[in-house]
């Protein structure tokens, strides 16, 4: 335990994700040795992302303005969607190479035990979108982890009742029980380009 303000860092860089309490103490000293320009921009930074960035109108991607670049962009093809769980897995997805569609983000997954239902998911703004524009397939491309194949589940059951959707899901090549974001990207092209109906 330290004094003060040095304990108030460790602490709430501990609470970030990822960050044990070795490395939260290991970052608060760097912080403390480092160049106060350094720190002012680090500063800026985070003080800019949280009042520079918003979620798209229409995806639920991270941007910096009401619709991402991926939403205005007209080459891609607007009747693929891709179902993502975090704005992270856009990232992942994206560095394939492989999809050129767009993507529509639901902000996590059913998770029950956590509190998590349909309704704090973006899946009402998907069926939305669905039903409202020229939509012809949605890939499921959530984690493959309990809550994932869970949330896929869901959604199946909910979009099979629109017509001329073909509805698929990654095809195998990710790890049960790992998340999007740490695929290599042969893995998750091969899984993506894979993909099958459900």
């Amino acid at each position: 335990m330290y004094e003060g303000p040095v304990q108030d860092l460790i602490d709430e860089l501990g609470r970030l994700p990822g960050v044990g309490p070795k490395s939260a103490q290991r970052i608060a000293f760097h912080l403390l040795a480092a160049e106060p320009a350094d720190v002012t921009r680090l500063q800026e930074a985070l003080q800019k992302v949280k009042e520079g960035v918003v979620f798209c109108d229409v995806c639920g991607n991270v941007s910096a303005e009401q619709t991402c670049r991926i939403c205005r962009d007209a080459r891609r093809d607007p009747s693929v969607v891709c179902v993502v769980e975090e704005p992270k897995d856009v990232l992942a997805v994206e560095r394939t190479r492989e999809f050129k569609g767009r993507y529509h983000v639901l902000g996590g997954a059913l998770d029950p035990l956590s509190g998590v239902g349909p309704d704090q998911l973006r899946i009402r703004q998907l069926l939305t979108r669905i039903g409202g524009e020229e939509i012809t397939e949605v890939i499921l491309a959530m984690d493959p982890n309990t809550e994932g194949e869970a949330t896929a589940t869901y959604l199946v059951r909910m979009l099979r009742d629109f017509p001329g959707l073909t509805v698929t899901r990654l095809a195998s090549g990710l790890p049960m029980g790992g998340d999007l974001e740490f695929a290599d990207e042969l893995t998750l092209g091969r899984a993506l380009s894979g993909r099958r109906a459900m």
